[in-house]
């Protein structure tokens, strides 16, 4: 897995030569997350879990579809355009995962700057499923992409009963050779925490959004106004920048434990994965997942990259209505 996410394929060159007092650096930090916080509010509703908050926007009517979001991300990948798409047909859930958008950690184990914990996938998925059945979506499709994968087969693994069906959209799935890169694991350490990150947040260029998505889309073109729409400041807040490389950075050695356990999946299940996904390779994952889930079918999406949902949505929405049919759901 080769997770380009959006905070961390900013290059540490950015910041080389900058210099100067904590206090102005967190002060900057502070203005910064302000400014992002109100020019991108929540756009759902919070419910509460075990003392915790999870935000959640709410869209349409039909059967219950769950959306879970990758690394870096929020609902608001998903509110970009996806869910209209979907709202004629299906009750769709979008949450932000522990950690990003506007959800709060899974519990107080994870916070703080010098704390190198972070909710593995089981945790998350556990919270989340708390967060629908609270909504009244007692079985509902659950869709994952990218590290939202992870997060939806989790689900389908610590939850059995609790979700009619599986759809894993590029998702991390199965171990996969080499590192993550140097980011990851600097963000991850205490050192890095209290220091990198800070000024990650205080002074990155907001305007080096755009490359960094490009990263993500390619081989295909991000749509118009996704820039403007995904919120970046939200990612590049401290604590959410903390929270999303621990997460990523921790994930190899769970992925490696549910792996041995995808045989037990009973849901319908669809994977949809574009063939040029360079950040979640498909031969690495999707493939080998769609022999470990019985009755699971793969989709290749030839020439895609990994944002199936956004450049190949026709596609996705095919594989969630097909879930719903052999789920009995429509």
């Amino acid at each position: 897995m080769r997770r380009t996410a959006l905070a961390l394929t900013l290059t540490l060159a950015t910041f080389v030569g900058l210099s100067g007092c904590g206090v102005i650096v967190d002060a900057r930090a502070d203005r910064r997350e302000t400014a992002a916080e109100q020019a991108f509010p929540p756009e759902g509703q919070f419910i509460e879990v075990d003392g915790r908050r999870v935000h959640a926007v709410v869209r349409g009517s039909g059967p219950d579809l769950v959306l879970i979001h990758g690394a870096s991300g929020s609902t608001r990948d998903f509110t970009f355009a996806f869910m209209d798409r979907l709202a004629d047909r299906y009750r769709v859930i979008a949450f932000d995962r522990p950690g990003l958008g506007w959800s709060d950690r899974a519990s107080d184990a994870y916070g703080g700057a010098l704390n190198t914990a972070a909710e593995p996938p089981a945790e998350q998925a556990i919270l989340l499923q708390a967060a629908a059945a609270q909504l009244g979506a007692e079985r509902p499709i659950v869709l994952g992409h990218s590290y939202g994968g992870a997060v939806a087969l989790a689900w389908a693994l610590e939850r059995p009963d609790a979700l009619s069906g599986l759809v894993v959209l590029s998702g991390a799935s199965n171990p996969w050779p080499g590192g993550l890169g140097p980011l990851y694991g600097i963000a991850s350490s205490r050192l890095g925490a209290a220091t990198v990150v800070p000024m990650l947040t205080a002074f990155v260029p907001l305007s080096r959004a755009d490359e960094a998505i490009a990263g993500i889309f390619a081989p295909q073109a991000p749509p118009e106004g996704y820039a403007d729409h995904i919120g970046v400041g939200l990612t590049l807040r401290r604590e959410t920048l903390r929270a999303n490389a621990r997460q990523v950075n921790s994930l190899y050695p769970h992925i490696v434990e549910m792996s041995a356990r995808y045989g037990g999946i009973g849901v319908p299940t669809e994977i949809v994965h574009g063939t040029e996904d360079e950040i979640v390779p498909l031969t690495i994952h999707s493939e080998p997942l769609a022999t470990q889930i019985p009755g699971a079918r793969l989709t290749r999406l030839e020439g895609i990259g990994h944002m199936p949902h956004h450049v190949a949505a026709d596609a996705v929405e095919a594989a969630i209505d097909r879930v719903a049919a052999r789920a009995g759901l429509r």
